[in-house]
């Protein structure tokens, strides 16, 4: 029963996560990028609150934990949340999904660089190149019909924005005191400020209302942004890292079949052995013996 139990919470945030690509494009069918992006945090943060308070946890106090929130709250939601739903506007859904997954080859350069990771291995090093191997194989920018274009680069600009957090978070706000629901609730508070003060780029565009875009954003703010927070938590709780890392490997594939299946995306075989190349450099980085104190190197693709 609690193999059964972890492999539905596996399986149902790998839907929630790989799905959020999917709702981002049907939202943007009526929302400009900043507006979506605030409605999806502040259904995050209320969903986050929600559970605070079935937990009975209050929200993180002195100036010095807010400051390191807020950081985590610019890149961690606020900028890669507004650069994927840029990116979505000329990109794919399925396309988006495989870049997010890079999301562990941007940890691995950005923890050096904070001196929270042991030295480049030969392995890692190994999987870092065959990474980028495969997002040159998706790009394809030797090819007049390459999919490099501004919006993929936002999108990769997101994955590493995530890079950064996860390192940030890990080496600031990994105190097993506080709250998960908690920090990750004044967090997306937080990131929703940001994006307030963002209103005038855009936030202001004439909004023709539609029920599909509306119940996408719906489930994306609540579903894919605050439950998937809790839900991962739990997973992190119960099984581990290595078991939650899963989520990372079957998030791509989530939202490639959701937009080729449900929006008509077209799937190309470099596509589909850019994004195995992809998966199997983040496998590389992830084959190192577990150290003391490790800067989370199997940080799943949070979006």
């Amino acid at each position: 029963m609690g193999e059964t139990k972890t492999l539905l919470r596996i399986g149902a945030l790998a839907l929630m996560w790989g799905s959020s690509f999917f709702w981002i494009k049907l939202g943007l069918g009526m929302f400009s990028p900043v507006q979506l992006v605030l409605a999806r945090l502040v259904l995050g943060a209320a969903m986050l609150l929600v559970l605070c308070r079935l937990h009975r946890a209050r929200l993180p106090r002195g100036r010095r934990m807010w400051g390191h929130l807020a950081v985590a709250a610019f890149f961690h939601n606020a900028l890669p949340f507004l650069l994927f739903a840029i990116g979505e506007t000329t990109v794919d859904s399925g396309i988006t999904g495989v870049l997010n997954s890079t999301t562990p080859l941007w940890v691995l350069l950005a923890a050096p660089l904070m001196g929270t990771s042991p030295r480049m291995t030969g392995t890692r090093l190994a999987g870092l190149l065959a990474g980028l191997g495969g997002i040159l194989l998706i790009f394809a920018p030797w090819q007049a019909s390459g999919l490099l274009s501004w919006g993929a680069l936002a999108c990769l600009a997101a994955a590493a924005s995530y890079g950064f957090a996860f390192v940030y978070e890990g080496k600031y706000l990994s105190d097993p005191s506080l709250s998960p629901y908690a920090t990750s609730a004044g967090q997306m508070l937080l990131a929703s400020g940001f994006l307030v003060l963002a209103l005038p780029a855009g936030g202001f565009t004439p909004v023709h209302v539609s029920a599909g875009p509306v119940l996408a954003v719906l489930v994306l703010g609540i579903g894919s942004t605050g439950i998937a927070f809790a839900l991962n938590y739990q997973l992190l709780a119960s099984e581990g890292a290595v078991a939650a890392s899963v989520v990372g490997y079957l998030l791509p594939v989530v939202s490639v079949l959701l937009g080729t299946v449900f929006l008509g995306e077209q799937l190309t075989l470099r596509v589909i052995a850019g994004m195995v190349v992809v998966l199997g450099g983040v496998a590389l980085t992830r084959l190192q013996k577990p150290v003391a104190a490790p800067v989370p190197l199997l940080a799943e693709e949070r979006v």
